[in-house]
C-alpha cells in the first residue's frame, strides 16, 4: 500500500466517521467537532489526490476543506451544541 492510499484511507474514514455521527445525531453540524473532522478529512483527502496528480479531487477537497474551516471559526465558542 503507497503512502497516499493510507492517506486517503484516513480521510475518507475521518470523513465518514463525521458523517455518521452527524447522521446519529452524536455531534451537531454545527459543532467545532464537525466542522474540524470535516477539515482535517477533507485536508487528507486533498493532500492524497495531489500526490498522484487527480487534480479534479484536489480542488473537490481543497474547497471542502476550506468551507469546513470557514465554517469552523464561525461557530461561537460554547454556543454549538454537541448532540
Amino acid at each position: 500500500m503507497k503512502i497516499s492510499d493510507i492517506i486517503a484511507s484516513l480521510g475518507v474514514i475521518i470523513l465518514l466517521i463525521a458523517f455518521l455521527l452527524n447522521l446519529y445525531k452524536k455531534i451537531s453540524a454545527n459543532s467545532r467537532l464537525y466542522c474540524s473532522l470535516n477539515f482535517i478529512g477533507a485536508a487528507l483527502c486533498g493532500l492524497s489526490s495531489y500526490l498522484i496528480s487527480f487534480y479534479p479531487f484536489v480542488i473537490l477537497e481543497s474547497i471542502w476543506a476550506g468551507f469546513a474551516l470557514v465554517s469552523f471559526f464561525k461557530v461561537p465558542r460554547g454556543t454549538a451544541e454537541e448532540k
